[in-house]
């Protein structure tokens, strides 16, 4: 298990700067987000020396990079958002397989039009469910097409919250190109170390065998984020566990200060 951090978590627009205070803080590897090569999350277009400058970024630093944000809401109730959402993934996938990186991870969305990351109380109504699972089907014929992996996430303010939501959508998508990943922080809003610890553990547990990635990011007890090693998240107990179903796959931390990152990575590779 590769113990690694969010591109982002660094401040920086050249991709070699970026993966050099990567690798500096202590990580192996990384999800990285195209913002750190001057580019917009989602762009249009990714240029050939753009491409070139993350390649040999990564070969320069030892980095590896093993995910690639391409995160659009595939639930905004306008389909014209969502038609321009996956006409920039369609960039972002063509550019993951270009640079070798096995995984795009997604946002399964909200019918919150100002926050592709905010609750929004119509996410329960079933037409929810199915703009996103049809927004879904269309992304993951590119994935089909350029032969890389799209990642989901329980997010409880997003159409998929839940371990069995997530399951659930690879069963209806019927494709092998769907993964998971699993962030324990994002699968309770409120929690003492004992609820949270059950719930991370069934959530492990329903997901065996289509998790992919897993992020390390925290949660106090009264719901706000922190830096992984902070909060109510056992996580000897989630490495365990994803060790125990045969994950051996990247362990991503974010949530984070560029500050905490070099003793964050100290504390999840202890644990791995």
């Amino acid at each position: 298990m590769q113990v690694g951090v969010f591109a982002k978590t660094f401040p920086g627009s050249e991709p070699a700067g970026v993966l050099g205070a990567v690798r500096d803080a202590g990580f192996a590897v990384t999800q990285f987000n195209l913002a750190c090569a001057g580019l917009p999350s989602m762009p249009d277009a990714v240029s050939d020396a753009a491409i070139d400058a993350i390649d040999a970024a990564a070969k320069a630093t030892g980095i590896g990079l093993v995910a690639l944000s391409g995160t659009y809401n595939l639930a905004h109730p306008d389909s014209r958002v969502r038609d321009d959402g996956l006409r920039r993934l369609a960039a972002v996938i063509e550019t993951a397989a270009r640079l070798s990186v096995p995984l795009v991870t997604l946002c399964t969305g909200t019918r919150n039009t100002q926050d592709q990351w905010a609750h929004h109380p119509d996410n329960a109504d079933p037409s929810a469910w199915t703009d996103m699972a049809r927004e879904m089907a269309k992304a993951l014929q590119l994935a089909e097409r350029y032969g890389v992996d799209l990642g989901i996430e329980p997010e409880q303010a997003n159409i998929v919250t839940s371990a069995d939501d997530a399951v659930r959508l690879i069963a209806e998508m019927g494709s092998k190109r769907l993964r998971i990943v699993l962030d324990p922080a994002n699968l309770f809003e409120q929690a003492n170390t004992e609820e949270a610890r059950t719930i991370v553990a069934a959530a492990v547990e329903r997901t065996a065998g289509h998790v992919s990635l897993a992020h390390a990011k925290d949660r106090f007890a009264d719901g706000r984020f922190a830096a992984a090693g902070q909060g109510v998240v056992d996580f000897a107990g989630f490495i365990a566990r994803l060790k125990a179903t045969g994950f051996d796959g990247p362990l991503v931390t974010h949530g984070l200060s560029a500050e905490e990152a070099p003793g964050v990575a100290r504390f999840l590779e202890d644990l791995v």
